[in-house]
């Protein structure tokens, strides 16, 4: 009697083969930055690459703006008004889109980027003068992380988590972040408020 064939097809043997992207917590301990990473993030930033002041600005707008990579690097000079200091963000996955003030350390970062590039339809470039990719930003973000020396990978979108991060401890409203990170479903944005310190105080008093 011949052996019955290997139930097992090629592909499933492959698919085991293959390494397994590790979860997020097994690579960091949380999936935000605070205040002082940031700060040293946005440093490495501008001294780790020859365009350090374009890559300084992007990481700056997206955590000031809680945008997602794709936003980033799709921002148009026509989503920016300088007189108004407004910017019109176009949330992706059926967010809702929404009308953003500019601080004056964003307005002149975007008048020098503006100046430097004023033939492009996109805020940021890259040296080719051609709009910027994804995979682009993951590398600058994951290499200022290093350079940095934060303790843990980083990657863009946690630049957007540590945007509502900090709203929800500075005590903004949820309905408010919800709306500022253009959320359609507001369970997207209690996770922030759950990370709220001030939800204990006074605990240590009682424990």
């Amino acid at each position: 009697m011949r052996n019955k064939a290997n139930p097992t097809s090629n592909s499933d043997q492959s698919n085991r083969s293959r390494p397994r992207k590790p979860r997020n917590a097994d690579v960091r301990v949380r999936e935000y930055l605070t205040e002082a990473e940031l700060d040293a993030l946005i440093a490495a930033a501008r001294k780790s690459s020859r365009n350090g002041f374009r890559d300084a600005t992007m990481i700056m707008l997206a955590y000031r703006h809680g945008l997602r990579v794709g936003e980033l690097v799709s921002l148009r000079w026509d989503q920016v008004n300088f007189d108004r200091a407004q910017l019109h963000v176009n949330r992706l996955k059926h967010g809702d889109s929404s009308v953003q003030p500019i601080s004056g350390e964003e307005l002149r970062s975007l008048r020098r980027l503006r100046r430097e590039s004023p033939q492009s339809a996109y805020v940021f470039c890259s040296e080719r003068k051609g709009p910027f990719t994804e995979r682009a930003f993951h590398r600058i973000v994951a290499r200022a992380g290093k350079v940095a020396q934060i303790q843990f990978p980083v990657h863009p979108h946690m630049l957007r988590h540590s945007t509502g991060f900090r709203l929800a401890q500075s005590g903004v409203d949820t309905r408010a972040i919800q709306a500022y990170l253009g959320h359609r479903n507001i369970v997207h944005t209690v996770i922030y408020t759950k990370l709220d310190s001030e939800r204990f105080k006074g605990f240590s008093k009682l424990l």
